[in-house]
């Protein structure tokens, strides 16, 4: 999407980013010298605004094979205004983003691509903007691969507004947790589906959930992740001196957990590769932070 940063009716700084998106550029930064190819499937436009996101996104590593490009169609947009604490407000304007017809062709190319394919990452975001039928394909997709030894990895991102009827939210995350094999879970995110006010009533349904191996943010909390079989571990999360903006918190630990996590490392030491991500995200305004800010202890 599009995403507009500033003063309202004033000066608006111009970048792009989503909960995927972001993940995926900062992956493809922390692991493509490890020898992991990040592609990134969505569906853009024939417009220059399109063209810049693809242009951007290649310079970054990132292979757009999978993107579509259809006329009459265009990216969402959203404003972000941040208070002095840090935290954001959105806006958002999507009835119409073209990433929610990238199912509407015969064949997608994320389908059609599926066998070059190791590990599937994907939002309850993604699933939101979706309808029924491109869901269907979408999980048809991920069980494919995970029938040949691939990994589907789902981000819990819940967002109430994309969401009319809450019960059919938690029907297809059920769905979504019963194929994955981690599950990156935002605890508040979590609390809000669910109707849920006591954390420990939240993380005891956490730990319950038939995915192997689950990774439970919470903010400056200590992450916690449960493997099947195994204790919960709990990560503390990096102090700062000040949050500038916590836009991309979750996103960024998301691809520093997985960028260790798919290259061997265990998954004490990918929350704490997620963990030092997310805490230099949090000091830069944006969902992308420069290229010069990724942290060198990482890289």
């Amino acid at each position: 999407m599009i995403e507009l940063r500033g003063q309202m009716f004033g000066t608006m700084q111009q970048a792009f980013g989503g909960d995927t998106l972001n993940t995926a550029v900062y992956l493809s930064r922390l692991a493509s010298h490890k020898g992991v190819q990040v592609s990134y499937a969505t569906d853009l436009g024939i417009d220059p605004f399109s063209d810049a996101m693809v242009k951007a996104w290649e310079s970054e590593g990132i292979d757009t094979s999978l993107i579509k490009r259809e006329q009459g169609r265009m990216p969402g947009l959203y404003t972000i205004q941040v208070d002095e604490t840090g935290e954001r407000t959105f806006h958002y304007w999507r009835d119409m983003s073209a990433a929610k017809a990238y199912f509407n062709a015969a064949v997608s190319p994320l389908e059609e691509q599926l066998d070059d394919i190791d590990a599937l990452y994907f939002s309850g975001i993604s699933l939101a903007i979706l309808d029924a039928a491109a869901r269907d394909r979408l999980f048809s997709a991920a069980m494919r691969l995970r029938e040949r030894g691939g990994k589907v990895i789902y981000d819990n991102n819940y967002r109430s507004r994309l969401w009319p009827v809450t019960v059919e939210a938690r029907a297809w995350y059920a769905h979504a947790y019963e194929m994955a094999d981690i599950a990156m879970i935002t605890l508040d995110d979590e609390m809000a589906l669910f109707g849920i006010t006591d954390e420990s009533k939240a993380l005891e349904r956490a730990f319950a959930l038939p995915t192997p191996e689950v990774v439970i943010k919470r903010g400056a909390e200590p992450a916690i992740i449960r493997v099947a079989g195994a204790d919960p571990m709990y990560v503390p999360a990096c102090k700062v001196d000040k949050v500038v903006d916590t836009t991309a918190a979750g996103d960024s630990f998301a691809a520093g957990y997985l960028s260790a996590r798919l290259t061997g490392s265990d998954p004490e030491a990918s929350a704490r590769s997620g963990a030092r991500m997310a805490s230099v995200v949090i000091q830069y305004p944006g969902a992308i932070i420069p290229r010069d800010a990724m942290p060198a202890d990482l890289l």
